[in-house]
């Protein structure tokens, strides 16, 4: 990992100076567009006192998260890396500790969850958000994984498994983008323990989405639509594959997802 820290001092009257940020720069941003994540950085080394860090595996993103001290944690990169700073800190036992700012850097697939939530999509804007803005409190879905949810999950037939490390975000971006639709699936789908599908059934489309602090299911059964709405959802088959936030999981045989209200917070452009 390679890393540097740029303090600014700022003058001891400025009541209203944010505090100090850890900005952890995910190495695809600088890739796929490096003048914005060199803007990204100076409005916020203008306005507080910066470290920034480039982790450049899991482990890496750990121990840096682990000691930041009273820095709070900012984000200049994708969708998927901001979910990784948040699965990092649900590890950690953090994921309320501070607020978490995110600078989206990346094309439209890549920071699509970011617009969703309401993060403005210029890397100025973006910065002074963080540097003034307010913290929204926002659901999550935790898996029994492990992994953490920010929008949705998309069923999508077998995969051939996780690609690991932070740096290759991007590539399961654009394997994600690039990916035909799969066939039916044989599931067994329960919803707060009601049975909504069993694996003799065809489950051709299932779409998981927070809405209001719940999960909001659109599922397709054998051509029928329906639309439920629960707390815990579990999915059982042979092996099968999902998206999470249009990152490719699986195959996998069990997940259980659960809904946490109110169980971060973002920093968005004040009302």
């Amino acid at each position: 990992m390679s890393s540097l820290s740029t303090p600014v001092s700022r003058p001891p009257d400025d009541a209203g100076a944010p505090g100090p940020l850890l900005v952890l720069l995910d190495p695809s941003a600088r890739e796929a567009d490096g003048e914005s994540v060199r803007i990204a950085k100076d409005v916020l080394c203008g306005g507080a006192d910066v470290k920034v860090a480039l982790p450049e595996s899991p482990s890496e993103l750990d121990r840096v998260l682990a000691h930041r001290g009273r820095r709070r944690a900012v984000v200049i990169g994708s969708d998927q890396a901001l979910q990784r700073v948040l699965q990092a800190l649900h590890r950690q036992r953090e994921l309320d500790t501070d607020p978490v700012g995110l600078v989206p850097v990346g094309g439209p697939v890549a920071t699509a969850t970011a617009r969703l939530l309401g993060v403005p999509p210029e890397p100025v804007a973006a910065a002074r958000a963080v540097l003034a803005g307010a913290a929204r409190r926002l659901d999550l879905l935790l898996d029994d994984g492990g992994g953490v949810v920010l929008a949705e999950v998309r069923f999508t037939g077998p995969r051939q498994g996780r690609t690991g490390g932070w740096r290759s975000l991007w590539a399961k971006l654009a394997a994600a983008e690039q990916a035909s639709p799969t066939g039916p699936e044989e599931l067994r789908i329960e919803a707060d323990g009601r049975l909504l599908a069993d694996v003799h059934q065809r489950v051709r489309h299932l779409r998981v989405a927070m809405v209001d602090g719940a999960m909001e299911l659109a599922l397709d059964l054998d051509g029928r639509p329906q639309r439920h709405r629960a707390g815990l959802l579990t999915v059982a088959g042979r092996g099968f594959g999902y998206e999470a936030d249009g990152c490719p999981v699986g195959p996998v045989r069990h997940r259980t997802w659960t809904v946490r209200p109110d169980s971060w917070r973002l920093l968005l452009p004040a009302a």
